[in-house]
């Protein structure tokens, strides 16, 4: 622990250091500085609060073993051996705590994020199960007291989505909701098979942090801008007027269509939005594949068609296949209630995390 303990001592200057400076009238002026200092300052708080329980239980320990070294009547020993029996497993307690705290801090975790929801294997079954997955995600949200925003949406005949993308905006969403991209399998009897059959179908989900124009610089020379009339809903004026955008970032080929909104400078902005978030998805997505090649990630973000989840509603269950999550709760889960599956699926990731750090 000498190690740690050192690290933590220098957290601990760190985080009265950031006190001092945060009084500071000309800190307190400079807008932009007070608010990236006090947000380090809350990001250290919760670890040195921890840091100053392990110093007071370490020194617990020394005194009661100091006590149990002199003469003691039965009564005082005993209770001196209960004291430190208590302490000893607060200290260890403690210690798993303050490592996880340590732990390397994904640099996305604190952001919003642009979450797609596309149909895929099933048809129309397909796109009706997206729909209920965006419901889903909606209710957690909510539940969060997360904000939604839709960007694009494309519905189908049946009332699903052949793809819908969505901004969420809140407290750490990217840390919750990292983990939901990959194949989402769904088993249940579709509302057009008559004969009462089980069929299997599938939908995918990719969640990007909001990139922000300060995080990725694309060279405007690398994307392709086309401007065309909206199809579809809208009325006369969205339809006599260019007001749909395309972009297309050539280095990656990516595009992005945007036509929801009335003129064509709000689709340029949801484009260029969602086209950072890919772009950036994309070269993260690379890099992770390259380390996952040194040394497995514990989840990650995964191949992007890698079966995560499936939802059995016969028999109300619902499997995440990558940490081996059973639950019979697949209604609840289907109205919001996802903290049980996040929650293991971070404990997973830390534990594994724990266990390449002490590897290493």
């Amino acid at each position: 622990m000498n190690d740690l303990f050192d690290r933590l001592q220098t957290l601990k200057d760190r985080y009265e250091e950031l006190g001092g400076l945060l009084s500071d009238p000309d800190v307190i002026s400079d807008t932009k500085r007070f608010t990236s200092l006090s947000k380090e300052m809350a990001d250290l708080r919760e670890t040195v609060e921890k840091y100053d329980q392990y110093k007071k239980v370490t020194n617990l320990i020394k005194e009661d073993e100091e006590l149990l070294r002199e003469k003691l009547d039965d009564e005082m020993a005993a209770m001196a051996k209960e004291e430190l029996a208590d302490a000893k497993h607060e200290r260890e307690k403690l210690e798993e705590e303050i490592k996880v705290l340590l732990l390397p801090k994904d640099p996305n975790d604190d952001k919003n994020i642009i979450m797609e929801i596309r149909g895929a294997a099933g048809g129309d079954e397909a796109s009706l199960f997206a729909s209920d997955l965006f419901d889903m995600y909606a209710k957690y949200a909510e539940k969060q007291k997360w904000s939604i925003e839709v960007l694009d949406k494309n519905v189908t005949e049946v009332g699903g989505f052949k793809e819908i993308a969505l901004l969420i905006n809140g407290d750490s969403v990217y840390s919750k909701l990292k983990y939901e991209s990959g194949a989402h399998r769904v088993q249940r009897v579709p509302v057009t098979e008559s004969a009462g059959r089980v069929h299997t179908s599938t939908a995918t989900v990719v969640v990007m942090p909001e990139e922000e124009d300060v995080e990725i610089e694309i060279d405007p020379k690398d994307i392709r801008v086309d401007v065309y009339r909206s199809s579809g809903a809208g009325g006369q004026h969205i339809n006599k007027t260019s007001s749909a955008v395309r972009m297309t970032h050539l280095p990656t080929g990516i595009v992005v269509a945007m036509q929801d909104q009335r003129s064509q400078q709000q689709n340029r902005e949801k484009a260029m939005k969602i086209l950072k978030a890919r772009v950036y998805d994309y070269y993260s997505s690379k890099e992770q594949s390259e380390y996952d090649k040194n040394r497995k990630s514990a989840i990650g973000t995964g191949d992007r068609s890698e079966r995560i989840r499936t939802y059995n509603y016969p028999q109300n269950r619902v499997t995440d296949h990558r940490i081996g999550l059973t639950l019979n709760k697949l209604d609840r889960i289907m109205n919001g209630d996802l903290e049980q599956v996040i929650d293991a699926l971070i404990l997973y990731d830390q534990t594994r995390a724990l266990e390449n750090l002490q590897n290493e």
